[in-house]
């Protein structure tokens, strides 16, 4: 007996903990209903932490039978958000019979108030002589167009003095009706005769209260059309970081254009080549983190950060490559990136990229970040000017590659035009720890490892 009751019991679904310091997630999207059935393994639902959002699977294979926390609700670890009935059929059976359980006494009660409201409707209508016409109740589709041309503050107002809005004329954008039309409507029914008073030969008296016009109050600016959404919880993070950085850190930036032909040609040359051989695309990212990493190496004040009132020397160079995302932007990281050769660069990359769009980062692949890279030319900026990932003290930003005339200069000091791909680059630095001209340097020594790129591919 005991064998088999186990066998019956759900299987619980917990709020998992993505990292040590991580006490509570944010449960974003349930990729199931209940009554649907579940692999182990298969993607359940989504969760939004403060380092990362990910894809939760389901801890078992079965039928999703309850959901406990709905989506938008943040939980601690090891929560219970819903259960998994491990025998599918048994739970799917359950679920109708349930619904299905005391209802048939509802329809009989049902009739019979309705017959007696029919009866005493009749009732009414026989007593009273000449009938009156009423306003019809509106009906759904009705209730739906009022809804899509009136705001949840319009509607209370409505609601509260008992206010048909299908009899308001709205003044905004579309026929939408605002605060000031609702409010006026009211005064208006306020100030007109509630009945037609019977003929008479004397004219009614008149009072100075009904002669003397209300003054009509100021008129309330429209409100401006559109939604007020909640924000996610990865958007108040990013919203939360920068201001956070720009209260930290004396931004300053400056901004070195650079010859990018060798590279473009190298790249244009070994493309196809580089992606049979190693199954990844070959992409332009790998050379400027590779340009980066040797200009650290040579500056390491730029990879280095402010504790209090000390600097600390990171030995490692932990690289954050922006990814931006459908939902956000997200700032994965690339460990020990000066130990890794070219090819190790863009697998490294690729991976982080591929697993941040899919939301199979982990914590730790959003910490520990000494320098970052952030790339708005992918989306045709000429240039940016980034905000500093803290705690980092400095970031680089790298703008579109366009093909411009330029002066090329030969061995021999003769000059002339040519059309040249060309790439600005900026460093945003933190002003407390790092000069102008430390940052200038470091600048140059970038520009100079691009344009003098003599390292093999793979």
């Amino acid at each position: 007996m005991w064998a088999e009751w186990k066998e019956i019991m759900p299987t619980d679904i917990i709020m998992p903990q993505m990292g040590e310091s991580i006490v509570e997630g944010t449960i974003t999207k349930w990729l199931k209903k209940p009554g649907d059935k579940v692999q182990r393994d298969e993607p359940l639902f989504e969760i939004s932490t403060d380092k990362v959002d990910a894809e939760i699977p389901a801890p078992a294979s079965g039928v999703l039978q309850e959901i406990k926390v709905t989506e938008g609700t943040t939980v601690g670890v090891n929560t219970i958000v819903g259960t998994i009935a491990v025998d599918g059929e048994a739970a799917a059976a359950a679920a109708p019979a349930k619904r299905s359980g005391p209802a048939p006494e509802k329809p009989a009660t049902a009739k019979a108030e309705a017959k007696t409201q029919e009866r005493s409707e009749e009732k009414k209508a026989t007593s009273v002589s000449p009938p009156t016409a009423s306003p019809a109740p509106a009906t759904h589709a009705e209730e739906g167009e009022e809804e899509t041309r009136s705001s949840p503050l319009v509607r209370k107002i409505a609601r509260e003095h008992g206010v048909n809005l299908s009899q308001v004329s709205g003044s905004g954008l579309g026929g939408r009706i605002t605060k000031q039309d609702i409010l006026s409507f009211i005064e208006g029914q306020s100030s007109a005769p509630a009945a037609p008073a019977p003929a008479s030969s004397a004219p009614p008296a008149t009072t100075p209260a009904a002669t003397t016009s209300r003054p009509s109050p100021p008129p309330a600016p429209a409100p401006y059309p559109g939604d007020v959404v909640p924000m996610t919880n990865m958007r108040r993070l990013i919203a939360k970081h920068m201001i956070e950085s720009r209260r930290t850190s004396a931004h300053v930036h400056c901004m070195y254009e650079v010859d990018f032909t060798r590279i473009v040609n190298l790249r244009n040359k070994h493309k196809a080549g580089f992606e049979q051989r190693h199954g990844a695309r070959l992409t332009f990212m790998p050379f400027f983190v590779r340009a980066a990493v040797i200009a650290l190496q040579q500056w390491p004040i730029i990879n280095a950060s402010i504790e209090g009132d000390n600097i600390r020397y990171h030995r490692q160079i932990n690289m954050g490559i922006a990814v931006a995302l459908d939902w956000g932007l997200i700032v994965p990281v690339l460990k020990n990136a000066g130990d890794l050769n070219f090819l190790g660069l863009q697998r490294g990359i690729s991976d982080l990229g591929e697993r941040a769009r899919t939301k199979k980062l982990k914590p730790d692949d959003v910490e520990g970040s000494t320098f970052t890279i952030t790339n708005p030319g992918q989306f045709g900026a000429v240039f940016g000017l980034p905000i500093i990932n803290q705690p980092n003290s400095a970031i680089m930003g790298v703008g579109g590659i366009t093909k411009q005339p330029m002066v090329i200069t030969d061995k021999d000091g003769n000059d002339s035009i040519a059309i040249r791909s060309v790439v600005h680059l900026t460093l945003g630095y933190d002003h407390r720890l790092i000069d102008g001209a430390v940052a200038d340097q470091f600048m140059a020594q970038v520009k100079k490892n691009l344009e003098t790129w003599s390292e093999e591919v793979g």
